[in-house]
């Protein structure tokens, strides 16, 4: 049985309002902090790759390396393998797993990246003490997470105010870290890690067609996604206030002066021949 603390319930699920966010993804608009020590011929391994479309962009930049994505969902692969064939890229598989206990060897990969991830794990040190252990000396593990209290926005809003309120609630009941961005660091520190570089990235939403989407999939998930059924099956919220938020988040996106940002942090740590003796 696994420890306690390892189990945890994916908030979001696989709903239509969540894999339009997904596939929105890049490696150059999620992943910019890793991109420059990318050399052609790494072998990397895509932990939580979804849709695969960040997959899709780290594929194109090891043309004569490899990118195995991984996803604890079968059904998500077959839309990362579908995205792999369109874009022509024959250097990658797909794969499914569990961060916890990942089916590769010691010192596997030049590369192990993990986006939006540590958020959604139970005991995210030892997700990286795993994700270590199958990084050769020398490579490097890239993890980048949302920081949910970090999110701002204008103007204000006090349906916002409830939805960020109720999403980490929801999220810290289903055993996971709605906050983990500022963790980052804290956690690879305590996972053995000695050479880590941390950062931070946003995305921003701002005219019109940003204001659209990114309200739109919120509300959409809301009332109708994974996270909408766990929130009202915990007894954290009603349908009825769950419509209250969606009906806030069309609002705030109908206007002109909105702006939202999210805060991302990031780490990108050098495996050396000690820490890979200490995993």
């Amino acid at each position: 049985m696994p420890h306690a603390r390892e189990t945890a319930v994916y908030t979001h699920g696989h709903h239509e309002s969540v894999l339009r966010s997904h596939t929105w993804r890049t490696a150059e608009n999620s992943a910019a902090y890793l991109l420059r020590v990318l050399r052609p011929s790494m072998r990397i391994l895509d932990i939580g790759c979804g849709p695969g479309t960040i997959t899709a962009g780290l594929t194109a930049l090891v043309p004569d390396g490899h990118v195995t994505g991984l996803d604890r969902e079968p059904g998500i692969l077959e839309r990362a393998r579908a995205v792999a064939e369109e874009r022509g890229l024959a250097n990658a598989d797909f794969v499914t797993g569990d961060v916890h206990a990942l089916g590769f060897p010691d010192d596997t990969f030049d590369v192990v990246h993990a986006h939006q991830v540590l958020q959604h794990v139970g005991d995210p040190v030892a997700a990286l003490r795993e994700i270590r252990r199958v990084t050769r000396p020398g490579g490097y593990v890239a993890v980048r997470d949302a920081d949910y209290a970090a999110m701002t926005w204008y103007p204000e809003a006090a349906g916002l105010d409830d939805w960020l309120d109720l999403y980490r609630r929801v999220a810290r009941a289903n055993g996971g870290e709605p906050d983990a961005g500022r963790r980052l660091k804290a956690w690879a520190l305590e996972a053995g890690f000695g050479d880590i570089t941390a950062t931070s990235g946003t995305w921003t939403y701002s005219t019109a067609e940003e204001r659209a989407w990114w309200s739109g999939l919120w509300a959409d998930r809301t009332v109708a996604s994974a996270y909408a059924e766990r929130a009202v099956e915990g007894g954290h919220t009603t349908p009825a206030e769950l419509r209250a938020v969606a009906a806030a988040w069309r609002e705030w996106g109908a206007r002109e002066d909105g702006w939202f940002a999210v805060l991302h942090g990031e780490i990108l740590c050098r495996v050396d021949a000690k820490d890979a003796q200490d995993a």
